[in-house]
């Protein structure tokens, strides 16, 4: 009889253990442990934010020129076969 109380213990004590986790204790926590992890960001300046902004804005209009041209010219190529 020893050993099934024993058994119901740990299953006690898992259950609670893996009630704990959402625990309001908890979760102060964990946001107290992505507020130190937000200090260790090395943030980019100014300059370097829009260059790269401006990188991507480039190649943004590039491939979507390329996929519109693709587009068109496939859609007549096919518009010409079916008729």
């Amino acid at each position: 009889m020893g050993k099934k109380t024993n058994s119901s213990k740990k299953k006690k004590q898992i259950a609670v253990e893996e009630k704990s986790n959402f625990s309001p204790a908890q979760i102060k926590k964990f946001f107290g442990e992505v507020k130190v992890e937000f200090t260790k960001i090395v943030w980019p300046d100014k300059k370097v934010t829009f260059g790269l902004t401006g990188v991507v804005i480039f190649f943004s209009i590039l491939a979507s020129a390329y996929l519109g041209s693709v587009d068109l010219l496939l859609g007549k190529l096919i518009g010409m076969l079916l008729r």
